[in-house]
C-alpha cells in the first residue's frame, strides 16, 4: 500500500483496547487524534514513546488531541504495559496488522543483521474530519508528541 500523505482520508479501523473495548477511529469524529504505531509493548523505545505521550497528555488535551497507540500486541500485554507505566490512554491491539497495513507501517526491517516484518514506528495527526494533517514514518520515539504539536501550532 502506498504511504499516506497530508490531506488523505485516514483509513478507518476497529480494534480492541487493553480493557477489551472495541475502539474505532470513527468514534473520534469531531476530534483531533494522534495515532501512533509502535512495534512492541514494554520494550525500551516503545516505553520511551508511550511515557513521552503520557507526560505530555496535558498539552495534548489543551490542543484538543486524543491519543491512540497501536501495536500487534494482544490486549493482555497492552494492559500490563498500561498498568506498569500508568499510561492512561487507549492501546489498541492489531495482531493481524490490518490497521498497520492500511497506514503503510507494516514492512520489512533489519534487526541485528536479520530481515523481518513488523511495525515501522510511525505517527499520524488526524483532524476532526478524519483527514491526515501530517504523518511521520519511521519517527523517533521522543519525536512523536512534539511533531504533532508543532504541526498544529504552525
Amino acid at each position: 500500500m502506498p504511504l499516506l500523505e497530508k490531506g488523505d482520508t485516514a483509513p478507518l479501523f476497529e480494534l480492541e483496547d487493553q480493557d477489551g473495548r472495541t475502539v474505532s477511529l470513527s468514534d473520534f469524529k469531531g476530534r483531533k487524534v494522534l495515532l501512533y504505531f509502535y512495534p512492541k509493548a514494554d520494550t525500551p523505545g516503545c516505553t520511551k514513546q508511550a511515557c513521552s505521550v503520557r507526560d505530555n497528555m496535558g498539552s495534548l488535551r489543551t490542543l484538543g488531541i486524543a491519543v491512540l497507540g497501536i501495536s500487534p500486541d494482544q490486549p493482555a500485554r497492552q494492559k500490563k504495559f498500561d498498568e506498569k507505566y500508568n499510561l492512561g490512554f487507549p492501546l489498541l491491539s492489531d495482531p493481524d496488522h490490518e490497521a498497520a497495513e492500511k497506514y503503510g507501517v507494516w514492512g520489512e526491517k533489519s534487526m541485528y543483521g536479520k530481515k523481518l516484518w513488523g511495525i515501522l514506528r510511525s505517527s499520524f495527526l488526524v483532524d476532526e474530519n478524519g483527514l491526515i494533517v501530517d504523518r511521520w514514518y519511521k519517527v523517533k520515539p521522543l519525536d512523536t508528541v512534539w511533531k504533532a504539536t508543532a504541526a498544529l501550532e504552525g
